[in-house]
């Protein structure tokens, strides 16, 4: 018997947990007007529907660097207190209604600083709008979590300001620590400091590795660096011919260390070709910690229920697939473990045993 197939409102009630996902590629097209209208910024378009369009037309060039710089509009309108608290409750409050439980937002503070504010006063107004989203989300009976991930920008000099701030704010609302930006040529290693540092001070961290490069950069965050998890990863396949593992991949499927996997933003960065052929769906068969992700919603066009209804749709994904990497993604957590195993417990699976 084939599992029936589950419908998208199904799929868009269903309780979900996004662990790679960045602010600076999340606002709402209404909002970047908006704010950049007041900030006397000048965008592509300033119809919403236009803007929105734009966005995935450019960042359909199957090329990173090209993806990346469509943020420049984005970026343009967080340099202020009044922005950054904007973009960081609406961002929960679109999570929220998307039916995300549990969420982790990167971004960079040294990108919001052209503005005036310090790297400590956007890492707190951030917090302060996310507190806000939550707020107004568990008021309005959909409660999320949402922590943040600081990021050094990889091909830039202040990987360590970073790091250090995610050691000064890990009990105050910051989960743990990235790199991004252009990977090629910007290899993980060339940051070890911030990672050695971090790992003395209990921070966990992520790296964005085997995206735009291939195993060197998965091998380098894993065993020079000592990444927890892979943001994307998707190159892992590389080391698997015809099912069989490679040592690397083999390390990283037995050690649990997460795929944080992006299937549209993949697309668009010529990492996969389509959804149905996407490394997700055979690394999840292989038994890889895979988990799903959104990256950069306004840039992709799309959510968590639209990621999950693609892999349904085109892939042949049953709700037991999707309740699979939804757990990958709350185990693989940067929050405690007992928190952790409360909101699986609690949110998680029940909301899975109500749709099956």
């Amino acid at each position: 018997m084939t599992a029936p197939r589950i419908d998208t409102e199904t799929v868009r009630r269903l309780p979900k947990a996004v662990l790679h996902d960045h602010l600076d590629g999340g606002l709402r097209p209404a909002t970047v007007i908006e704010l950049a209208a007041a900030v006397g910024h000048t965008l592509p378009t300033t119809d919403p529907d236009e803007l929105a369009a734009w966005y995935v037309e450019a960042a359909n060039s199957g090329d990173l660097v090209r993806y990346i710089a469509t943020f420049e509009h984005t970026l343009a309108v967080m340099q202020s207190r009044e922005g950054l608290l904007r973009v960081a409750e609406e961002y929960v409050l679109d999570l929220a209604a998307d039916g995300v439980v549990y969420a982790e937002v990167r971004y960079a503070p040294e990108l919001n600083t052209r503005g005036g504010l310090t790297l400590s006063e956007v890492v707190e107004t951030v917090q302060e709008g996310l507190a806000a989203g939550m707020a107004k989300a568990a008021a309005a009976g959909t409660p999320v979590r949402v922590g943040t991930l600081l990021c050094g920008m990889r091909m830039f000099d202040r990987v360590g300001e970073a790091a250090e701030l995610a050691v000064t704010y890990r009990d105050a609302g910051v989960l743990g620590f990235d790199i991004a930006g252009a990977e090629d040529g910007f290899p993980p290693a060339d940051h070890l400091a911030a990672f050695e540092r971090l790992r003395a001070e209990s921070v966990p961290f992520t790296i964005h590795a085997g995206e735009a490069y291939g195993l060197p950069s998965i091998h380098q965050a894993v065993q020079v660096c000592g990444a927890q998890r892979l943001g994307h990863g998707v190159r892992i396949t590389e080391d698997i011919v015809d099912g069989k593992l490679g040592r690397l991949a083999g390390w990283v499927r037995d050690r649990r260390i997460a795929l944080e996997m992006c299937p549209t933003s993949n697309l668009q960065t010529g990492c996969a070709t389509s959804i149905a052929e996407h490394p997700i769906t055979a690394l999840k068969d292989l038994g890889f910690r895979v988990t799903l992700n959104t990256d950069n919603r306004l840039v992709s066009g799309t959510t968590m229920t639209r990621e999950m209804a693609l892999l349904v749709e085109e892939a042949g994904w049953t709700v037991e697939d999707l309740r699979t990497v939804t757990v990958n993604a709350v185990k693989s957590a940067f929050i405690p473990f007992d928190e952790r195993k409360a909101l699986l417990e609690d949110v998680v699976l029940p909301g899975y045993a109500e749709a099956l």
